[in-house]
């Protein structure tokens, strides 16, 4: 399983139907948290996300329609008796600001939680590896320090041909040893090599996350040939100029870069509560960038279902 599921996608403030920016990123059955608004916590419940295999929260940057769910979210966690551990990534000033937060409501965690800055790392930097996924730092460009996220498999094990292999009159017992990369020995004398039954893994799948940005040239070799990303598109073109100013991109400009990254899909999110319909935004990315979609409350983009 690699999928995306969007918890909110308005910019700056919640309206009647969209909340601020929050998404959970699932690789297998592991959860990670990417920006957590107000009310993150709400649909967590609501789109019942199973907290338990909350692994990792990415914290994009430090302005309050990413960050202000998360005090409460990261209480309710220690409220429910989590003791396992739970890595926090984020500018460094969010350290600051959560220490304020449970020093003066006298809140503690009963979980380790490890904050690591990523202001340590470089864009392109690994900053968290698993056995099969690992997740890249990315520049992205707004009024405060603000980075993005590459989510991407690794070590993808080769294709088991199983008509091949029952072609070759290969008992059934055997698969799990030729699957795992080990030479056979038949009974009837055959020894049967793993490439002879082993295709070539499927491609990476890989998911890309780019928050506030203005239009930002510097991120496309960074999501070169992503699978999916997500964008913000908080504005249409009518509004460069506040676009501009406000450090922000717009729908067209999120076509842009990923057409200029060759992606597989584009989703584009952080709208402006000035938009009631989305569909002109919509338009405006299918313009430049055909293969593109809204983010809505609780929609599961499954990332393999977007080519290369």
């Amino acid at each position: 399983m690699f999928q995306v599921q969007i918890l909110g996608t308005s910019s700056a403030i919640p309206t009647h139907s969209r909340l601020p920016s929050a998404q959970v990123v699932t690789i297998n059955d592991r959860h990670h948290l990417v920006d957590c608004g107000e009310g993150t916590q709400m649909q967590l419940l609501k789109y019942r996300v199973k907290l338990a295999r909350l692994d990792a929260i990415f914290i994009s940057h430090l302005h309050g329609d990413h960050i202000l769910g998360l005090p409460g979210l990261l209480n309710t966690l220690s409220m429910y008796e989590r003791t396992t551990p739970l890595t926090l990534f984020g500018p460094a000033g969010l350290q600051e600001v959560l220490d304020l937060i449970f020093a003066q409501t006298q809140s503690y965690l009963n979980y380790p939680l490890e904050f690591i800055p990523t202001e340590e790392f470089q864009p392109g930097d690994i900053i968290y590896e698993r056995k099969r996924y690992q997740v890249r730092l990315l520049p992205l460009e707004h009024k405060i320090f603000c980075r993005g996220f590459r989510f991407e498999e690794i070590n993808k094990r080769p294709k088991f041909d199983f008509y091949k292999a029952k072609a070759l009159e290969i008992p059934n017992e055997y698969f799990p040893l030729l699957k795992q990369g080990n030479t056979i020995s038949l009974p009837d004398g055959r020894s049967i090599g793993p490439d002879e039954v082993l295709l070539e893994p499927d491609p990476p799948l890989s998911f890309a996350y780019c928050s506030d940005t203005c239009y930002h040239e510097e991120l496309i070799e960074h999501i070169k040939h992503t699978r999916l990303l997500y964008h913000e598109a908080t504005f249409l073109t009518n509004l460069k100029d506040r676009a501009i100013a406000t450090c922000h991109s717009t729908a067209e400009d999120a076509g842009k870069i990923a057409k200029q990254a060759e992606v597989g899909g584009l989703i584009l999110g952080h709208y402006s509560a000035r938009y009631k319909d989305l569909q002109p935004l919509l338009e405006e990315a299918r313009a430049v960038f055909p293969i593109t979609a809204l983010a809505r409350e609780g929609h599961i983009f499954h990332v393999r279902d977007f080519s290369k």
